[in-house]
């Protein structure tokens, strides 16, 4: 254990990591407000890479063009907007050219930890928080008090994502299995639960039921 995760592990921290379309964020947003922990939305941080890349004109799965600019791009996530490279970019990092990116950007050993230091280092200044992703209890703080893995069927994520978007639930669908086949089978910081994590399916949950079962569990750990 390197000298970073350690000193987390004293830190008030709740991780949820899920494949998208699982309620993890808005059940992270939720839980942060009724607890008062500050949040962090690390997915954000790799589309706001992404973002930059493809400004740049850059192949997402060019790795050492991404790697030789990674340290001139400045990312502002501190409010509610995203600021990258002095450009807001909230959301044009929701949109279909990032998300159809943004898995390949992710999968760069580089890029990720580049973003786990800035990870750790905002939950150190914060004292801990909530924060949501994909590598969260596994990787980027496996000391964590509580971890959780948000899930849900991939029909149902997609008919979310649909009512979200506007588009057609099979493509959306099709997109999702593409996403979760790159997240999962990457080499580095792939996405699974954490061994200790508990795990919640929100098919058949209503997110107020999610965020009730997440707060409680904090409670008998000692965070709140």
């Amino acid at each position: 254990m390197d000298d970073q995760t350690s000193s987390t592990s004293k830190l008030r921290v709740i991780a949820l990591d899920g494949p998208g379309g699982s309620g993890k964020s808005t059940v992270a947003k939720l839980v942060a407000n009724e607890t008062g922990l500050p949040y962090l939305d690390t997915g954000a941080m790799y589309r706001a890479i992404t973002f930059g890349v493809l400004q740049r004109q850059i192949n997402p799965s060019d790795w050492t063009a991404i790697n030789d600019v990674l340290p001139t791009m400045e990312l502002d996530l501190t409010g509610a907007t995203v600021v990258v490279d002095g450009v807001d970019a909230t959301t044009a990092i929701r949109g279909n050219e990032v998300t159809n990116n943004v898995s390949a950007v992710s999968a760069n050993p580089q890029v990720r930890v580049a973003l786990v230091r800035l990870q750790r280092e905002w939950i150190d200044k914060s004292g801990g928080g909530v924060l949501e992703g994909r590598d969260i209890g596994t990787v980027v703080v496996p000391t964590a008090a509580l971890k959780v893995f948000v899930t849900a069927s991939t029909r149902e994520r997609a008919r979310r994502r649909a009512l979200e978007s506007g588009a057609d639930i099979d493509e959306v669908e099709a997109d999702l299995i593409r996403r979760d086949t790159a997240d999962s089978e990457r080499s580095d910081s792939p996405l699974r639960p954490a061994v200790d994590a508990v795990t919640i399916d929100t098919t058949n949950h209503e997110i107020p039921e999610v965020v009730a079962m997440v707060v409680a569990m904090a409670k008998e750990r000692g965070l709140l």
